[in-house]
C-alpha cells in the first residue's frame, strides 16, 4: 500500500511538472499573439446595481492606461486538457472534472471575446443572468451524470455520515456547486495572481484528499491545474504581462466545484476556498444593503477592492490573502482526514 501511495504521488508530480513545462511553453506563443492583435479587456463602467465604478478606474488607471491583454486562461484549457487527455483519462475519475473545467471555461471564453471583439453597449462582455444560466445548465448536465451515470445519491457531512439527497437532491447540490465556485472565482480575479494563487491551494488541498482516498487519477488533475497555476502565477506576478480573464476564471471555479463534489467533500469547499466565500461574499452583501438600505458596507466590492482603497497595496493583499487561504487549505485537509471524508 505504501509503494502504491507513493508511486501514484510520484505519478501526480510528473503531471504537474508536465503541465508547468507545456503551459511554460505556451505561453510566449499566446503572449505573441495577444499583443500582435491587441486583446485588450474593456473595463466596465458601471457596477451591478447601476453605479459607475469611479473607485475602480481610479485605484486601476495606470493599470488600465498601460494595455495588457486578457484570455491566457486559454493556456491553462489548452494545457490541463492536452495532459489530462493523453495521460490521465478516465471515466469514473477524471471525465467529469474535465467536462467541467472545459464547460466553464466555455462559459468564459465566449464573455471574454465579446468583450475583446465585441463593440456598442454590450461589449463589456456577456449578460451576468446570461452566463448565470449557463454555467447553471453545465452545472445540472454534470450533475445528472454524476448521480444517475456514477450512482452518487448521498453527500458526506464530516463527523456526521452520510446525508442521503437522492438523484434529484445531488443534481441540485451539485448544479449549485458549480455556480457558486465559478462566479467566487470570477470575482476574485481582480488582482494580479490572487485568484490563481487561491485556486492552486484550493486544488492542493483537493489532491490532497484525493490522494488519502485512493482516487489517484483525480490528484492527478488537481495537480495537473497547480502545474499550469504555477507557471501562470510566474508570469502573472506584479506588473503581470496578462489576465487569466473569465475563460480562466470560470474553468477553475467550475473544475473545482466538480473536484469537490467528486471528493465528497462538498461541506470543506467554504473551508478550503474560504477566501472566495469571503470575496464573493463581500460583493453580495455589498448589493444587498446598496438594493435594501441604500448604503455601502466596503468603499468598493469585493473586499479585494476595499483594501486597496483604504491604502493596501496590491502585492501586499494578494500575499496576505494566499496565506489565509493556505491556513484553511491545510484546516480543510485535517478535517477531511479526522471527519470521516478518507
Amino acid at each position: 500500500m505504501a509503494d502504491t501511495f507513493s508511486n501514484e504521488a510520484f505519478y501526480g508530480l510528473i503531471l504537474a511538472l508536465s503541465a508547468f513545462f507545456l503551459a511554460t511553453f505556451l505561453t510566449p506563443v499566446y503572449t505573441y499573439f495577444a499583443y500582435k492583435y491587441k486583446f485588450w479587456k474593456k473595463q466596465k463602467k458601471e457596477t451591478t446595481t447601476g453605479e459607475k465604478l469611479e473607485v475602480v478606474a481610479k485605484l486601476h488607471e495606470k493599470k488600465i492606461a498601460r494595455h495588457f491583454p486578457t484570455m491566457a486562461g486559454v493556456i491553462g484549457v489548452v494545457t490541463v486538457f492536452a495532459v489530462t487527455w493523453i495521460c490521465n483519462l478516465n471515466r469514473e475519475q477524471t471525465w467529469l472534472p474535465l467536462v467541467g473545467f472545459l464547460g466553464g471555461s466555455l462559459v468564459g471564453f465566449i464573455d471574454d471575446l465579446i468583450n475583446v471583439f465585441g463593440s456598442g453597449k454590450g461589449a463589456a462582455g456577456l449578460r451576468a443572468p446570461v452566463k448565470f444560466a449557463m454555467i447553471t445548465v453545465i452545472g445540472a448536465v454534470l450533475g445528472w451524470w454524476f448521480a444517475v451515470k456514477l450512482g452518487w445519491t448521498a453527500i458526506e457531512v464530516p463527523f456526521v455520515g452520510d446525508w442521503h439527497v437522492g438523484v434529484m437532491g445531488m443534481i441540485v447540490v451539485f448544479t449549485f456547486a458549480v455556480v457558486a465556485t465559478s462566479n467566487a472565482v470570477n470575482i476574485s480575479d481582480g488582482l494580479d495572481g490572487l485568484a490563481g494563487g487561491l485556486a492552486m491551494l484550493a486544488y492542493g488541498a483537493y489532491a490532497v484528499i484525493a490522494l488519502f482516498q485512493g482516487q489517484w487519477m483525480l490528484t492527478g488533475f488537481c495537480l495537473t491545474v497547480v502545474g499550469w497555476l504555477l507557471s501562470y502565477i510566474w508570469f502573472n506576478v506584479p506588473p503581470a504581462r496578462f489576465m487569466m480573464g473569465d475563460t480562466g476564471s470560470f474553468a477553475l471555479g467550475a473544475g473545482l466545484g466538480v473536484v469537490a463534489m467528486m471528493t465528497n467533500a462538498f461541506f470543506l469547499l467554504p473551508i478550503i476556498g474560504v477566501m472566495f466565500v469571503v470575496e464573493a461574499g463581500s460583493s453580495l452583501l455589498q448589493i444587498f444593503a446598496k438594493k435594501v438600505f441604500h448604503k455601502k458596507i466596503f468603499v468598493s466590492a469585493p473586499i479585494h477592492h476595499h483594501l486597496e482603497a483604504n491604502g493596501w497595496g496590491e502585492a501586499k493583499i494578494v500575499m496576505r490573502f494566499w496565506v489565509i487561504a493556505g491556513v484553511f487549505a491545510i484546516i480543510g485537509v485535517f478535517l477531511a482526514t479526522q471527519g470521516g471524508i478518507v
